[in-house]
């Protein structure tokens, strides 16, 4: 099976990252995409707990046909959240398994500073999707929906619409818990 991983804090996840999923799976003949939440931020950013990342990404990927997972997978690798662990870990429990890493153009510039970066490319295919406002070489597909979850936790601490940068089931899950607020 060829599986593509989206990681990311998902702090909250927005269309962006919806719109990025469905577009892998449609046009990079994947047969799943995973969402990968960080459960440690290697660069040492705060992010809301793994577990409501986790249940909004769920929620998320509840509109989807199965072919859309959220994976704890960076919670079982434990360590740092260097992608290259996770994809070591999902290599060795997982050897019948082909995986495409994908990143948004923003990221191309910060690749240098991954840890073993040749080696991510060696367990995986890295795919670089077009981001909006953040033009790199190398990049497949149109550009994604110019969002941010910086945007999207700023709107909701101020308490203004962000009905049009989030799917509407990961609203209602940050509504009920009282998210960013």
């Amino acid at each position: 099976m060829n599986i593509a991983l989206i990681g990311g804090a998902f702090d909250p996840p927005h269309v962006g990252h919806s719109l990025a999923a469905h577009y892998v799976h449609q046009t990079q003949g994947v047969d799943e995409v995973w969402l990968v939440p960080a459960f440690v931020h290697p660069f040492g950013k705060a992010m809301a707990s793994f577990e409501h990342r986790v249940q909004m990404c769920e929620a998320l990927c509840a509109e989807a046909s199965g072919w859309l997972k959220t994976s704890t997978v960076e919670r079982d690798v434990g360590g740092e959240g260097w992608t290259v662990e996770t994809l070591e870990y999902l290599a060795r429990r997982l050897p019948e398994h082909s995986f495409v890493w994908v990143i948004g153009s923003d990221l191309v510039k910060d690749l240098p500073q991954w840890k073993q970066p040749e080696r991510i490319r060696q367990l995986s295919c890295l795919l670089v999707l077009n981001r909006a406002g953040h033009p790199a070489p190398g990049t497949v597909g149109p550009p994604l929906a110019q969002v941010s979850s910086s945007e999207v936790r700023d709107r909701l601490a101020r308490r203004q619409d962000a009905t049009e940068l989030v799917p509407r089931s990961v609203l209602a899950y940050v509504q009920a818990q009282g998210l960013y607020a």
